[in-house]
């Protein structure tokens, strides 16, 4: 019998790993309300999550040049990594879940479109520094989510198959791309709605990765 392919769990970092939106959202408007842009959860939800820097820095400073764009978002990023120091916490159930992946020898990849200072981070201050075999960076690709390629990068990093790998992402933009890039895609809940993220193309939600639904699914899912 012919080897089956390799499998792989694939995560985005923010409100994935950990619950940092209302962080991001502060630093935003920390830096954005003096220019004008003032967001709410809601707004927070449609225009900025999971969306690259590059990206909102284009929305929402067309008329500064690159290079201040670039200083722009780089000082609200600066106030979001104060901001989350000391104040990271995994989503319920995400240790667990990376125990079982570890003993059922499945690599685990973050895929993500935050920039490679804040990704690192937030992955050591959760302690999996070591746990993933691959932190891909949608910024330093040709296209950042919602292009299906930072998902692509991620299979190819540890050689898995799309078809029997699972994408865990909690915005619009990272479901499109995990789903583009043909992979299983779960919805976590951590800011968005069931609809929204079905809507986007989530093939399940879930609160948590305690959910016990989202742990039989997986189980079946990934045969361990």
């Amino acid at each position: 019998m012919p080897a089956r392919s390799p499998r792989a769990l694939l995560f985005d970092i923010d409100g994935t790993l950990a619950d940092t939106d209302a962080l991001h959202m502060e630093a935003f408007n920390h830096v954005f309300e003096p220019r004008g842009h003032v967001f709410d959860r809601a707004r927070a939800a449609k225009e900025l999550q999971g969306f690259s820097n590059a990206s909102i820095s284009k929305r929402f400073l067309p008329h500064e040049p690159p290079e201040r764009q670039a200083a722009i978002m780089g000082e609200k990023e600066a106030v979001f990594r104060k901001l989350a120091t000391g104040n990271i916490r995994p989503v319920p159930g995400l240790m667990a879940l990376l125990a079982i992946a570890d003993g059922a020898d499945i690599p685990m990849v973050a895929v993500t479109n935050a920039p490679r200072l804040n990704a690192e981070m937030l992955l050591a201050g959760l302690g999996l520094t070591d746990r993933f075999q691959a932190v891909v960076i949608g910024d330093e690709l040709p296209h950042a989510k919602p292009h299906p390629l930072p998902y692509l990068e991620g299979l190819r990093a540890v050689n898995a198959a799309a078809n029997r790998s699972v994408a865990f992402e909690d915005s619009r933009s990272g479901i499109k791309s995990a789903s583009a890039a043909g992979i299983a895609t779960v919805g976590m809940r951590t800011s968005l709605s069931h609809v929204d993220l079905v809507e986007a193309g989530a093939l399940l939600t879930a609160p948590d990765f305690d959910d016990p639904d989202l742990m039989k699914w997986l189980g079946a899912t990934m045969d361990w």
